[in-house]
């Protein structure tokens, strides 16, 4: 089975509850636990991660336990270039998610170290928008269950 990590980063752990108008009422563990089980149905195992702590997160990349990641580096999207050199460095394949779309916030938001490391950039689709990175994945792997008449059961808008 394939594995898939998702990592988000600071203040993710708030969702829910933080500018719920900007993130969704949706909570971290729900979240989790939907990808957990979508994963399941696409053939992924499905494996979350969360820390506020930058180190934490590169340590999490530098062991190497997976095929491909799931990024949510939340504000270090546009401060870390250590986050972007550990993710360049592991070399495996990833897909930046965000719950919003950085390019219509503040300024400060459109500088982003990731984006052209990125295989795939799902943003501004809330929760769903992880949803989809794991579909996204399931696709380029061929696990995503195909339909009687053969067609796949899990598309993309």
């Amino acid at each position: 089975m394939n594995r898939v990590l998702v990592l988000n980063g600071p203040n993710l752990n708030l969702l829910g509850t933080r500018e719920p108008e900007i993130y969704g009422r949706t909570t971290l563990a729900e979240i989790d636990e939907q990808l957990v089980r979508r994963g399941a149905e696409l053939g992924l195992t499905v494996v979350t991660f969360q820390s506020n702590h930058e180190g934490v997160l590169i340590d999490r990349l530098h062991r190497r336990d997976f095929d491909w990641a799931v990024v949510n580096a939340g504000g270090l999207t546009h401060t870390s270039i250590s986050l972007r050199d550990a993710l360049l460095g592991i070399g495996l394949p990833f897909v930046e998610v965000h719950l919003s779309d950085p390019s219509k916030r503040e300024p400060f938001r459109h500088v982003n170290y990731l984006h052209d490391l990125a295989v795939e950039r799902i943003v501004g689709r809330g929760a769903a928008g992880y949803t989809a990175a794991l579909e996204f994945i399931a696709d380029r792997l061929g696990t995503a269950p195909k339909a009687a008449d053969g067609a796949e059961t899990a598309g993309h808008e």
